[in-house]
Formats: structure tokens, C-alpha cells, sequence
């Protein structure tokens, strides 16, 4: 048997390895936070007659990591991607911001919710990653590629609360502070509209973890067409979800709206946007489309974008404009994914495991 650190916190880490071994829980709590914050283990550190208990302890631990398969830049911007034991690949996307490093991690292979302005979600979902696949994305940027990453996004490949325990695990180890020790307030979970998810957040959550929501519509008519989550959870339902977040005093929402050109960009769009958060706690993202490899849909012109954002400021909401990082190496918000990795998954016997969503 062995023990991955990237699936557990210290704390389950050392449990771990004391109900194997009888003991050990000191050495094991100094290798762990050696290996998750400096990215490698200083046997100089420890006691010379330490030295065979801590060669026990790491006989034990599987400190492997994916192989890296795929590494596109432009700029700055960096898109990396991990290749698993079954041949399937997660794609990350390093983003540098203003005054901090982001990381956009995926969560899944592909995606079952169908959202027809997303690359990803044209490959149907293939399989759900394991936290440690999860947070191996993180340990990968930081101690791999040593970029300096300070906030996460769960925005990649995938959505998050369809994989909700594994995500959850995966946010308690980046956040363990003898680990990763990423702050609660600078991880961001995305989610397409899963209601009964968005409750269980609400419910489980460290108040201080950020969620986005995903509703790209001004009402269900059109977000039935583009979205069909739609069709389980509407607009209405999705809302009062967002109002009982939005109870807790330390918490809003950052909603995503990707526009797409006379879809739902109008000025009458907008107003029915504004009128549909009233009473919630926001921010809203706008995402000009990004292509995809066949493009069903087309961005907004400037003059239209600057016509939307202008509104949704005039009735009162905190508006940005996302300005799309790594349009060219396909690594801007809808563009992650790859269709041969579906041809993969057949290839190797297990179509029946594959989701098409929808």
C-alpha cells in the first residue's frame, strides 16, 4: 500500500502513515511539509538515527507525478498539460495578473454539461479527476515549473461540483497551511448552475472560499439554448440557490456572463441581466466568446462589448471585462479540450464509461 500526499492534508497524512507503521507521526508531519511547500525532501534536515524511519516512511508514500505532456506560451501566459496513467490529459492554464499569479485547474476530463459555447464540453465527459490528480496541477506549477501561484480557479476542464468530493478534498489540502497554504480567499469555484451543489457549498464551504456562477442569459428562454443544465435547474431555482449564499455576510458571487454575438448582448439583454441579480451580492465577469475548432458562435463587436458593460455599471453592478489571456494557444475561457482524447477513451474498451452529457 502506499500513501500520495497530494490526496491528503498533514494531518490525514501522518494518521496515514502512523496506522501502518505504529509510528512515525513527527517524521512523517516534517516530510509532508518539506515535500508540499519546498517541493522536495532534505534528508540533510533530519537526525542521523531519524534517517531509516524516515527511509520507511517514504518507502510508503507515492510522490509520483503525471507526466507532463504538452507546454504552450504566449507571453506570459502558460498552457500545461498532464498525461495520467490511462493516457488521458487535464489542461491547466497559468495566468499572470496584476499583482499576483492565478492558476486555472481542471477538475474532470472533458465535461457532461453540454454548454455549447465550450470546447470542453464537446468531448462529453470521459472520467472525473481524483483530488490528488487535482492538486498535482498545483504542486505541478508551482514546484515544477516554479511559478509563483498564488490563487486558484476551478475554471478549467470540467465542472467542479459534479466532482464535488473530490474537489473539496483537493481545496482542504491546497489549503492546509503545513502544506500548499493556499489561502481560502484566493481559490474560486466555478459552476455551470448545479443548484443542489450550490447548496451543499453553501452548507460546507469555509465562507471565505470565492464561488462563480456561470449564467451566460438574460432569462431561460435563451439559456435553455445554450446551457442545457438549464433544463434541470432554471433560472428561478437558480437564483434562490444564489440567495441563500449570499446570506452570510462574508460572501458574493462573481457571475459569468460570456457574450455572444445576437445571442445575448443587446441592450435590452443587459437589463433583463440587472434585473435578474437584484437583491444578490455580486460581481459580474463578462467573457467576450472565445473560437472554438468549430465555431458555432461569434464575439460581440468592441463598440457592442463597451455598450454592455456601460449598462450593467449604469444600474449599480461591479462590471469587468475579461481581457482573454492565451486566445492563440488555445487556453482563454472555452477553449480547453481535445475530441481525440473521446477516440482515446473508445480505443481503450470503455465507451460505456463515457458521459456525452446533454
Amino acid at each position: 500500500m502506499t500513501i500520495s500526499p497530494y490526496s491528503h492534508t498533514q494531518k490525514s497524512f501522518v494518521d496515514a502513515i502512523a496506522s501502518l507503521l505504529g509510528k512515525g507521526k513527527r517524521h512523517a508531519a516534517l516530510l509532508y511539509a518539506q515535500w508540499m511547500r519546498e517541493g522536495n525532501i532534505f534528508l540533510e534536515r533530519m537526525e542521523a538515527q531519524a534517517l531509516p524511519l524516515t527511509q520507511e516512511i517514504l518507502g510508503l508514500c507515492d510522490r509520483s507525478l503525471p507526466e507532463l505532456s504538452l507546454i504552450k506560451e504566449e507571453g506570459k501566459t502558460v498552457k500545461f498539460l498532464l498525461k495520467y496513467a490511462d493516457g488521458l490529459e487535464s489542461e491547466s492554464v497559468v495566468l499572470p495578473m496584476h499583482n499576483a499569479v492565478t492558476l486555472c485547474i481542471s477538475s474532470q476530463v472533458g465535461c457532461k454539461m453540454g454548454c455549447t459555447f465550450c470546447e470542453t464540453g464537446k468531448m462529453g465527459l470521459l472520467r472525473h479527476l481524483t483530488a490528488a490528480e487535482i492538486v498535482s496541477q498545483v504542486y505541478y506549477a508551482r514546484h515544477v515549473l516554479n511559478h509563483s501561484v498564488r490563487n486558484i480557479v476551478f475554471m478549467g476542464m470540467g465542472e467542479p461540483f459534479d466532482n464535488y468530493e473530490a474537489v473539496m478534498q483537493a481545496i482542504a489540502v491546497l489549503t492546509d497551511p503545513a502544506g500548499l497554504k493556499i489561502v481560502p480567499r484566493r481559490i474560486t469555484v466555478s459552476t455551470s448552475g448545479n443548484v443542489d451543489a450550490i447548496g451543499r457549498f453553501t452548507a460546507d464551504a469555509d465562507p471565505a472560499l470565492n464561488l462563480a456562477v456561470s449564467v451566460n442569459a438574460p432569462n431561460d428562454q435563451v439559456r435553455d439554448k445554450i446551457m442545457p443544465v438549464n433544463k434541470k435547474w432554471n433560472m428561478e431555482q437558480l437564483k434562490a440557490a444564489m440567495q441563500a449564499y449570499c446570506a452570510h455576510p462574508r460572501r458574493q458571487i462573481l457571475v459569468e456572463y460570456v457574450l455572444l454575438k445576437g445571442i445575448n448582448d443587446s441592450l435590452e439583454d443587459a437589463d433583463e441581466l440587472a434585473a435578474y441579480l437584484e437583491g444578490l451580492k455580486v460581481k459580474v465577469n463578462l467573457i467576450p466568446y472565445n473560437a472554438q475548432k468549430r465555431d458555432r458562435f461569434e464575439p460581440p463587436e468592441q463598440e457592442q462589448l463597451d455598450i454592455f458593460l456601460e449598462r450593467m455599471r449604469a444600474k449599480g453592478y461591479q462590471t469587468l471585462l475579461r481581457q482573454n489571456k492565451g486566445r492563440a494557444i488555445m487556453a482563454a475561457c472555452g477553449q480547453l479540450g481535445d475530441l481525440q482524447q473521446r477516440k482515446h477513451w473508445v480505443k481503450i474498451g470503455r465507451k460505456g464509461e463515457a458521459d456525452h452529457g446533454g
